[in-house]
């Protein structure tokens, strides 16, 4: 009798439960992420509105340098806005495009535009490194999305704007001119992001200069920004008259000889699509060594989102860095479409950091100024915006969303 009862609970089990188990839905990162961001991009966008009437600064100020782009969000929970001219104020339109380009509605067409257009004045800023970030990321896509007539030659102004700054004798594109005291010639490794605008310039123009400068700055960098085991100096500082090196420091890492990770992100980032744009080997042996130094360093956490340097000298008590690891995974993506022993790896890599972003990182809808993600780390040794959202975490946040999107469904990523 007892047999019998046991038997018939094992066929309840099987006939009733096992069905219901079978009906679950696996989780959409994607769908889920771009459901939560398209409420939450509209809340940022009321809050953008509202920061700029109640902007506090001189009449002249607000005539001269508009609000245009958020960037971070104060200890009080009120939105930070930048305006045109500091080197996240692209970030957040191209958030927007993003948008548009996952969801094809124009609502998010016509957003992306209003935020684009008041970035048009720095296509012609000689003063900045980082016109790949200000305009490619915003009106490049813009360029690519909606074909605006006008947007093309605005990305060409600006990338003759960069490639004024480009240093002959040393082969490489200066970035900064502030801190003149402390550095000649100073190049940081987030200046082979803006590669990219440079290498689509001459694509569209037939100007090879383009090209040779962005190589030559690839080359000179990988020369000179990466220790034997790929972990890279900040801040490599340049003799313009005779090329040399004159030193290698930080200025936003916990010291001179350690890992600002996010400076591995953008190297990561920077090499692989150095490669998509040359083909040559050497960018993406150099990608796949950097790739291999992240994630096999002993102070990666294991959900893979990284403290703010990987020699920081009180981990794990240090603050994570979640803009290195949105950086980080978008450029995985691309990696892994580049075969090689770990192709698969990378994606599985990036899967991860995506899955744990969403599950652990994520900013509370209607809440934390119309960001997406929480805790990140802009600069813990200049002690600025340490655990706070980031504009530029947000844009790769996406970005890595739909990478994995369109390698998913067998769509090219570019």
């Amino acid at each position: 009798m007892k047999t019998k009862t046991v038997i018939s609970i094992l066929v309840f089990t099987t006939l009733f439960l096992l069905p219901s188990c079978k009906s679950e839905k696996p989780r959409d990162i994607v769908a889920e992420n771009f459901e939560f961001a398209a409420q939450q991009l509209e809340y940022a966008v009321m809050l953008t509105e509202e920061t700029v009437n109640n902007d506090t600064r001189d009449s002249l100020k607000k005539v001269a340098s508009p609000l245009v782009s958020p960037r971070t969000m104060a200890d009080d929970g009120s939105l930070i806005m930048v305006p045109a001219r500091d080197w996240t104020s692209g970030f957040f339109a191209g958030e927007l495009w993003y948008m548009y380009e996952y969801t094809k509605d124009p609502k998010w067409e016509e957003l992306a535009i209003r935020f684009t257009s008041p970035l048009e004045s720095q296509k012609l800023n000689k003063g900045t490194h980082d016109l790949g970030f200000m305009i490619f990321d915003s009106f490049g896509h813009g360029l690519r999305l909606s074909d605006l007539s006008d947007y093309k030659e605005i990305n060409m102004a600006a990338a003759r704007s960069l490639a004024s700054r480009y240093k002959p004798n040393a082969r490489i594109i200066r970035s900064w001119d502030h801190n003149g005291q402390k550095w000649d010639c100073p190049v940081i490794i987030d200046n082979m992001m803006n590669l990219e605008l440079l290498f689509w310039a001459s694509k569209e123009s037939g100007d090879t200069s383009f090209y040779n400068i962005a190589v030559n700055h690839a080359n000179t960098t990988m020369k000179n920004h990466f220790r034997e085991d790929y972990g890279t100096w900040h801040v490599v500082d340049y003799d313009t008259i005779t090329g040399e090196v004159r030193k290698k420091t930080t200025h936003q890492g916990f010291a001179d000889e350690s890992s600002w990770t996010r400076g591995e992100a953008w190297a990561l980032y920077g090499y692989t699509m150095t490669y998509r744009e040359t083909k040559n080997e050497d960018y993406l042996t150099q990608a796949r060594n950097i790739a291999n130094f992240i994630f096999t360093h002993p102070n990666l956490p294991d959900d893979l989102i990284p403290y703010w340097d990987f020699d920081a000298p009180e981990i794990p008590n240090e603050p994570r860095d979640v803009s290195a690891a949105t950086i980080t995974a978008s450029a995985l993506y691309e990696l892994s479409l580049y075969g090689g022993e770990m192709a698969v790896q990378y994606k599985e890599w990036a899967d991860t950091i995506l899955k744990n972003l969403t599950s652990h990182y994520r900013a509370t809808l209607e809440s934390d100024a119309g960001f997406l993600l929480l805790h990140s780390t802009g600069a813990k040794s200049l002690n600025s915006e340490i655990d706070v959202p980031l504009v530029y975490a947000d844009y790769y946040f996406l970005e890595a969303l739909l990478r994995k999107s369109k390698i998913e469904n067998n769509q090219s990523l570019f």
